[in-house]
C-alpha cells in the first residue's frame, strides 16, 4: 500500500476585464476569496493588476493538496461565483504549480497567436538545491542560535515546531523570492527581465 504525500497546489489564473470595470473586478475577486476561505485546505489567495489602467489581472489561490483543490473547483459555490462574472471577465490562462519548484519556473511567455504558451525550462535541480540551501542555512542557523539561547528549557520537539512555523513563511514569502531574483542570471543563464 503506497502512501501519497499531500503537496500544496497553487493555481495562477490570468483574467482580462474592461479597465472601467476594475472596481467590479476587485469586488468579484473578494467574493470568490471569501467563498474559498470556507473550504477545508484553503491556504490563501491574492490578485494584482498588471499596471494602472491595464485590462490584465493575475489571481493566485492555494490549497493544501489536489483533493481539497478539486472540492473547491467542483463546488456549486465556485460555479455560481464564476457565472456571476459572465460578460465582465475573460479567462485567458490557468496554470498549476506544486511544491517549491514554482519559485524557479519562469512565468509563461504570452504570444499574440492563439497557441498554447510554452514554459521555459526550469534550472537544473542541483542549482535549485544550492539556492534553497543558500537561503535556508543562515535562516536555520539564526533560528537555532536564538531558540537554544532563549528557549533552552523548552523540549526539542516544541522548539523545532516553533522554528518551522516561523521559518516556513519567511522562506516562502521573503527569503526565497529575493534570492531567486538575485541569482536569476546564474539559475537561468540570462538576466532577470525588468518589470516597469
Amino acid at each position: 500500500m503506497s502512501m501519497t504525500l499531500a503537496v500544496p497546489v497553487t493555481v495562477a489564473i490570468a483574467r482580462r476585464v474592461d479597465p472601467s470595470r476594475s472596481s467590479e473586478m476587485v469586488a468579484w475577486m473578494r467574493a470568490g476569496t471569501a467563498l474559498a476561505e470556507a473550504f477545508p485546505g484553503f491556504l490563501g489567495a491574492g490578485w494584482v493588476q498588471s499596471g494602472p489602467g491595464s485590462p490584465d489581472w493575475h489571481m493566485l489561490y492555494r490549497f493544501a493538496d489536489a483533493e481539497t483543490l478539486r472540492r473547491w473547483e467542483e463546488s456549486p459555490q465556485r460555479r455560481w461565483w464564476l457565472s456571476s462574472a459572465q460578460g465582465i471577465v475573460e479567462h485567458t490562462r490557468v496554470e498549476r504549480r506544486t511544491g517549491i519548484e514554482g519559485w524557479f519556473d519562469p512565468p509563461l511567455e504570452h504570444s499574440v497567436d492563439p497557441v498554447e504558451p510554452v514554459a521555459p525550462a526550469s534550472p537544473p535541480r542541483w542549482k535549485q538545491a544550492v539556492t534553497i540551501w543558500l537561503a535556508f542555512f543562515p535562516l536555520s542557523l539564526s533560528a537555532t542560535l536564538l531558540t537554544s539561547r532563549f528557549l533552552a528549557d523548552v523540549p526539542l520537539a516544541a522548539r523545532v515546531l516553533l522554528m518551522t512555523l516561523c521559518l516556513t513563511p519567511l522562506m516562502t514569502y521573503l527569503v526565497l523570492p529575493r534570492i531567486t531574483r538575485a541569482l536569476h542570471r546564474w539559475l537561468h543563464g540570462q538576466p532577470a527581465r525588468r518589470r516597469d
